[in-house]
């Protein structure tokens, strides 16, 4: 999983509407403390923002605790992802509906696929 993709879902976990520019890739704390926190908007309709994290509910030490749990949710599905490239397409499936020999095919096919990767 990309570590932009697991920071923004992980912000939007800890609080939902939350809204910042961040650059680059947020891994540490010393990358964490370069977001700009948006606070809102002045009358010329000009962002308004700070680097200085007007959210108690967000600190890095919950962001990279939920990024991490992310992460452990996606190697766990690894097996998922790997049956899925190899699975029989969804053509083949439903031409194996009119004909046995393909369904018994397609049958073993995903047999042999589901020892290959297991589910952990």
């Amino acid at each position: 999983m990309i570590n932009l993709e697991k920071f923004w879902s992980s912000l939007f976990t800890l609080k939902a509407d939350v809204k910042a520019n961040v650059i680059g890739d947020v891994t540490s704390q010393e990358d964490f403390n370069k977001i700009e926190w948006v606070t809102g908007v002045n009358d010329n309709g000009t962002t308004i923002t700070t680097t200085i994290n007007p959210h108690s509910e967000i600190t890095w030490t919950l962001v990279k605790a939920e990024m991490d749990r992310l992460q452990i949710e996606y190697d766990a599905q690894e097996y998922a992802r790997k049956r899925k490239a190899e699975y029989p397409s969804v053509r083949d499936l439903v031409v194996a509906l009119y004909d046995t020999d393909d369904k018994t095919a397609i049958d073993a096919k995903r047999a042999e696929i589901k020892l290959k990767y297991p589910k952990p």
